[in-house]
Order: C-alpha cells, then structure tokens, then sequence
C-alpha cells in the first residue's frame, strides 16, 4: 500500500510535469518522459500487485467486480471495486467541482428546506396546540356561561316563585280582612238593629203604658163620680198615684 501511493505522488508528479513544461520540452525530451512514464506505470502495476505488509491495500483485478475509475490527481480510495486511475481533464476538473457545488447547494437547500419545514410543523404543532387552548378555554367560558344562564335563570324563577307566594299570601290576608271587616260591619249592623228594635219596643210599651194611664185618668174624670163606679176610682186613683219605677228605654 505504502508503495501504491508513492507510485500514484510520483505519477502526479510526472503527469504535472507533463502539463507544465510540455511547450519547454525538446524531441529527446519528450522520449525521456516516455520513458519515465513507463518505468513509473510498471512500479505502480508493481506496487499495486504487491502485498502490503501494513492496513488495508488495493485489491487485485477481478472480473466479477466493477470498476472504480479514480482522479489520479486526488487520493485512491480502495474500498471496492478494480481501480482505474486517469488523468482528469480541466473540463472535467471544473465539471467535477460544478457538480460538487451543485451537491453542496442541494445538500444546503434541503438542509434549510429541511430546517424551514421543521419549523413550519413546530409553527403548525404551536398554532394546533394555542387552538386547542383556545378552544378548551372558549368550551371553558361557554360552560361558565351557561351554568350562570341557569343559575340566573334558576333565581329568576325562585324569585318569581317567592313574589308569586307573597302575592297570593297579601291577597289571601286582604281577603281575610275583608271578610272579618264584612263580618264586623254585619255584627255592628245586626247589634245597631237590635239596639233600635229594643228601643223602638221599649217606646212602645211605654207609649201603651202612657196611653193606658190616659185612659184610667179620663175613666176617673170621666166616670168616677157616679156611685157605682166610686169604688173602683177609688182604685184607679190609688193605682195612679202610686210611684212608679220605670228603666228609662236605651237609646239606639
């Protein structure tokens, strides 16, 4: 392995050299780097065919494998595959890099894609999870809302039960107060009748008892001096001139 690699510096040296100097080299120049050139292939062919004494080493030609076509220009990667290395042209030294670049770009852009997308769920998890509050808080509020609606409602309704219990109570005591201010009235009424029926008696009897005494006093006037009726005036007079004691009629 340590021998594959001093092959391929010396190669990229030589193939640089070439690049370099080819306008400065003569005729007997250019057989010279020829020569060079297949003394150097022959010690990488070598050195590639070699066993390593040390870590990993190229691994020999296989027909079942694929190629791995390296940059003679870079570092031989080994891990699979039969090498081939050659000589990168600038166009596909620039093709190379553009395609590198392009990579990194699409590598970066799907990075920031990557991350813009990230935040866009983070975003989109925030505003489901602030939606989700806010809805539990508007459900919240609407159950308050309701269950003070009820609670009003409900004492409304009580409140209405208790005026409607002290309207029937003041109308019931009203009618009470009524019928006993009915009733009093009719007892004042039937006493004040009584009262005027016993005094209206009351003259009466007293009027037949004037009107009787009349009588007796105009029979004595009257008749008292005839011989048979002596005695009996004499009784009369007697009875009239005797004191009497009558309750005076109450008044009405």
């Amino acid at each position: 392995m340590q021998r594959a690699e001093r092959a391929a510096r010396i190669l990229r040296f030589e193939v640089e050299s070439r690049s370099s100097g080819a306008a400065r080299l003569q005729p007997e120049g250019r057989a010279m780097n020829k020569n060079i050139t297949v003394v150097l292939l022959l010690a990488l062919a070598a050195g590639c065919s070699s066993k390593p004494q040390y870590g990993a080493y190229a691994p020999p030609m296989d027909s079942t494998r694929k190629v791995s076509e390296q940059d003679c220009s870079r570092s031989i990667d080994t891990d699979g595959g039969n090498l081939m290395c050659r000589e990168v042209t600038e166009r596909e030294r620039r093709a190379r890099i553009a395609e590198e670049e392009r990579q990194a770009r699409a590598r970066r852009e799907a990075e920031e894609r990557a991350a813009r997308e990230r935040l866009e769920r983070e975003r989109a998890e925030q505003l489901a999870l602030e939606e989700a509050a806010r809805q539990q808080l508007a459900a919240e509020e609407e159950a308050a809302r309701k269950q003070r609606a009820a609670e009003e409602e409900r004492l409304a309704a009580e409140r209405l039960r208790l005026e409607a219990e002290a309207a029937r109570k003041a109308q019931e005591e009203r009618e009470r107060q009524e019928r006993a201010e009915a009733e009093a009235r009719a007892r004042q009424r039937a006493e004040q009748e009584a009262r005027e029926a016993a005094e209206r008696e009351c003259r009466r009897l007293e009027q037949e008892r004037l009107d009787g005494r009349a009588l007796l006093v105009n029979f004595v006037d009257n008749y008292g001096k005839l011989e048979e009726n002596k005695g009996i005036a004499r009784q009369i007079t007697a009875f009239l001139n005797k004191a009497r004691k009558v309750k005076p009629c109450p008044p009405a």
